[in-house]
């Protein structure tokens, strides 16, 4: 988790993650409008080469069908 702060004032505003953020910081009154850098992966270990991946992913795709009798 980070420090969220008022760019500002230096307020703290509150622990968190996010990707976009807008607070107005109660002490000055000053509209905060942070993004995160770069998303983290949402599986630990996870690449972001397979989170970005164009194809899209289907559980069955390397299923085979059953034999017919």
């Amino acid at each position: 988790m980070q420090e969220i702060r008022c760019g500002n004032c230096h307020k703290k505003l509150g622990e968190g993650d996010y990707r976009r953020l807008n607070i107005k910081c109660p002490r000055c009154r000053t509209l905060n409008m942070l993004s995160a850098e770069s998303a983290t992966p949402e599986r630990p270990g996870a690449s972001l080469e397979a989170i970005n991946n164009d194809k899209p992913h289907h559980p069955l795709v390397r299923r085979q069908a059953p034999l017919s009798r």
